[in-house]
């Protein structure tokens, strides 16, 4: 059964979105028998490449919020991710054109690796406050997951046309923020959601492929 995942990696939902899922399949019984696909999303693929913005001051923008709201509201994402095992520092976090990054994952996906790649890039972002907009950054994240060819990667526009890919498929399917789950091309999930509302797909998409080999 194949799990499609679309996220970005500078979205703090995602990373919690992903670990409530990882908490559900670890109950899962037939956790073995799932296949995790990461797929690439871009909540604003328009930012300017090699370009870093305070995610605070987007926040602000974007929504209109004050610097007291905006505060707060990164406050309280901390105090999610905590609750399930992640340490967030966004007060002084950056963000920028996560488009490179995406590429690198395509890699790790033609690597077998794709999350341990994944892993890596959202908590050198969300916890140690690394980048992932240059390429000298993303070389050294990258050898640290054991992605070999990142760098050969990057000096071309190799895996661009996957990105974009993967995000139109996202759309199309009515996507228009991440996290996105897909199970099994049979139900949609949208949103960092429980782990028992995962575990609940999980189950009712593996009861109809149960079904459906009944003779």
């Amino acid at each position: 059964m194949r799990v499609d995942i679309w996220s970005d990696l500078v979205c703090p939902w995602c990373y919690i979105g992903k670990r409530r899922f990882e908490t559900a399949l670890a109950a899962f019984d037939h956790r073995d028998d799932i296949v995790v696909v990461h797929r690439a999303f871009q909540l604003d693929p328009t930012m300017p490449k090699g370009q870093i913005f305070r995610h605070r001051d987007v926040l602000m923008r974007k929504y209109r919020m004050s610097e007291s709201q905006a505060a707060a509201s990164q406050a309280r994402l901390e105090q999610l991710a905590a609750d399930e095992g992640l340490e967030y520092h966004l007060a002084e976090s950056r963000t920028g054109n996560t488009l490179d990054a995406h590429r690198l994952v395509h890699l790790a996906g033609e690597q077998g690796i794709q999350d341990p790649v994944i892993e890596r890039f959202f908590r050198a972002h969300f916890t140690e406050g690394r980048s992932l907009f240059d390429d000298d950054s993303l070389v050294s994240l990258a050898g640290e997951a054991g992605l070999a060819g990142a760098r050969e990667v990057l000096a071309t526009d190799r895996y661009t046309a996957n990105v974009t890919s993967d995000h139109q498929q996202a759309n199309a399917l009515g996507a228009n923020g991440v996290p996105f789950f897909v199970i099994d091309n049979r139900y949609g999930v949208s949103g960092a959601q429980t782990a028992d509302v995962f575990a609940d797909v999980l189950a009712r998409a593996r009861d109809e492929i149960a079904d459906s080999r009944k003779p």
